[in-house]
């Protein structure tokens, strides 16, 4: 058995695993585990994953969780070209960097974003106050000012000259907000040119496909009410 990714391109991890493993031609087959359908949540996929989270790899009786872990995997497995996680010590250290600090940052306050304009009045039914959303907007707003200010400076990739990891993971998840109709680029030249590079980087159709799913997430249909008392309490664990 080949290499088994479970995604959802709903999900912004699974995004990054995705175009990834395509942009460098890593064969893969593709299990789809359709979040708003709750079939994360099912035994069948525990028996994967027991965190019931996506994404997940397979790699023949080999079973790996976590999107960095996966990245790094992936990256380490198949040597894709060095700008991805450089060799160079120093340098590698910078992607490491910025993929500590995103997880309880800029991932996340574009969770709470998307999760808070749309997914939970949407798909879930349930009000956001005025004054929640707000803040999370703000609080969206502080992690774009440390994004531009800290990471991307004046440089072309948040890391150095070339597209890493770093960025991928960054582009994909500024897609969430997007995703909501946040205007996250206006007003943030640098930011919005860095992600005309990426999207260049990527590949256009590339980065289109991955997104197809999240750009439509306004359109998401409500949830059953069954799905919804499973979910709630786990959705509202997430975006605290």
């Amino acid at each position: 058995m080949g290499l088994e990714l479970y995604l959802d391109l709903l999900s912004q991890p699974c995004r990054a695993i995705y175009i990834f493993a395509k942009k460098n031609r890593i064969p893969f087959e593709l299990h789809t585990v359709d979040l708003r359908k709750g079939q994360h949540l099912s035994d069948t996929f525990a028996q994967v994953n027991p965190l019931q989270k996506v994404p997940v790899l397979k790699d023949g009786d080999f079973i790996l969780t976590e999107s960095v872990a996966i990245l790094l995997y992936l990256a380490r497995k198949y040597k894709v070209p060095d700008h991805w996680y450089p060799r160079d010590l120093q340098a590698c250290a910078r992607v490491d960097e910025y993929l500590a600090w995103q997880h309880t940052a800029l991932r996340r306050n574009c969770l709470r974003a998307l999760w808070h304009k749309v997914m939970l009045p949407v798909f879930l039914g349930e009000p956001v106050s005025p004054e929640m959303l707000a803040t999370t907007l703000a609080e969206l707003d502080m992690a774009l000012q440390v994004l531009e200010g800290k990471f991307l400076q004046d440089k072309a990739f948040l890391t150095g000259p070339h597209i890493s990891l770093a960025d991928l993971v960054a582009i994909t998840e500024l897609m969430h907000p997007v995703g909501a109709g946040c205007q996250v680029f206006k007003g943030r030249p640098k930011l919005a040119a860095w992600r005309q590079r990426v999207e260049a980087a990527v590949g256009e159709v590339l980065f289109q496909e991955a997104h197809e799913v999240i750009l439509k997430a306004k359109d998401s249909q409500p949830a059953d009410p069954t799905l919804k008392q499973k979910m709630l309490p786990k959705v509202l664990a997430m975006i605290q």
